[in-house]
């Protein structure tokens, strides 16, 4: 890789954004690459939201993935994918969980649909999915990290991921993450 790998993810507290930074961190780490990231918590420990900068490459000297440079933007929730649409350019692949909270005065899902890109999107049911795979909806964002491995879309080794993955997931929910991400296979 010649060049910086930018990373945004958002989504709102309680969704496992925090465990999925940690688990990229951990694998570029693992990969041979200098790492940073930083996230930004909303005013709720849960339901507020999160909006996360990951960056990794030969050198890092900020976190910060400055406006329209994210090579790779995951939104766990449609209203916060709108949130990050700044840090899109031409080439950003973007992955959308097409789960919407509904908040007082928030927009309907026809009118965050309209407002997202048309290009290099990606809109998946991940909620859904695991909610019927594995009765869980907490392991929707291991389930975008490996559809975000398995479509080559981040220059990470889905070996190096799994590892991340057993030294980050508590014991007692390791089984059902692995499960959760290998499930696109």
């Amino acid at each position: 890789m010649n060049k910086n790998f930018n990373i945004i993810i958002s989504g709102v507290g309680g969704h496992g954004i925090i465990t999925l930074i940690k688990i990229i961190d951990e694998a570029a780490f693992i990969d041979g690459y200098d790492v940073k990231s930083s996230e930004l918590h909303g005013l709720a420990q849960r339901g507020g939201s999160v909006l996360a900068h990951i960056k990794f490459g030969k050198k890092i000297y900020s976190p910060l993935v400055s406006d329209g440079s994210a090579d790779l933007v995951i939104a766990t929730e449609l209203m916060e994918g709108l949130r990050t649409l700044k840090f899109l350019n031409s080439k950003t692949q973007f992955l959308v969980n097409k789960n919407l909270l509904p908040f007082i005065g928030g927009l309907s899902e026809e009118k965050i649909m309209q407002q997202l890109p048309k290009k290099n999107i990606q809109i998946v049911e991940a909620s859904k999915i695991c909610i019927e795979k594995f009765g869980k909806e907490a392991v929707s964002t291991i389930y975008l990290l490996g559809l975000v491995i398995r479509n080559n879309l981040i220059p990470l080794k889905q070996e190096s991921v799994l590892k991340a993955i057993e030294k980050i997931v508590p014991d007692k929910y390791l089984d059902l993450n692995i499960k959760a991400f290998n499930s696109h296979d």
